[in-house]
């Protein structure tokens, strides 16, 4: 065994022109007021990883072009499909009006373990609230179901950006077949 070159591991990804004309994941995701910029750029870097349909940043959320994104996000801003919604309860409308359900990543009293989501429960979005107080009340009245990342030390909740990391990619190894893009 030995350790891939970046030229070799650069040769078996996707250029950004390639990118744009192959199927994403029916996975969206929905940011509710994150406040840190660094969050908002490992986020765009790990949905550029999964490869997800869209991220939709609303509230007080920091977007592009922020050099404190770009930091994180290593030009991730500019392969992952995003828009800036000021207002999540009509980000929230429009999804389920293209038929996507709405999932919290936020513990609740109906939440389940992440990892149990089902091929049906897609296409979904999941919903990632602020660091501190997690996702809005008004977007749990929303939701159509939570998930949560089972918690088995003192502290009760991961940082925003890595508990994405963790969500999206179990997400992704249940979803069905991916989808062709969203127009826009």
């Amino acid at each position: 065994m030995r350790k891939l070159s970046h030229d070799e591991i650069a040769s078996r990804r996707l250029t950004p022109g390639e990118l744009c004309n192959v199927p994403r994941r029916p996975i969206y995701c929905l940011l509710d007021s994150i406040r840190s910029l660094y969050n908002v750029g490992s986020i765009f870097r790990t949905a550029d990883g999964a490869r997800i349909s869209r991220l939709i940043l609303t509230g007080y959320t920091p977007h592009p072009p922020r050099y404190e994104i770009e930091k994180t996000a290593l030009g991730a801003t500019s392969t992952v499909p995003w828009e800036y919604i000021r207002d999540p309860l009509a980000a929230v409308d429009r999804l389920r009006q293209e038929g996507i359900r709405i999932v919290l990543l936020e513990q609740t009293d109906g939440s389940i373990p992440y990892y149990d989501v089902a091929p049906a429960d897609f296409p979904l979005c999941l919903v990632v609230g602020n660091e501190i107080s997690g996702v809005s009340g008004d977007l749990v009245s929303r939701a159509d179901g939570a998930i949560e990342i089972p918690m088995f030390g003192m502290k009760q909740s991961l940082n925003a950006a890595v508990a994405f990391g963790i969500a999206v990619f179990e997400l992704s190894r249940h979803c069905p077949a991916q989808h062709p893009s969203p127009p826009g």
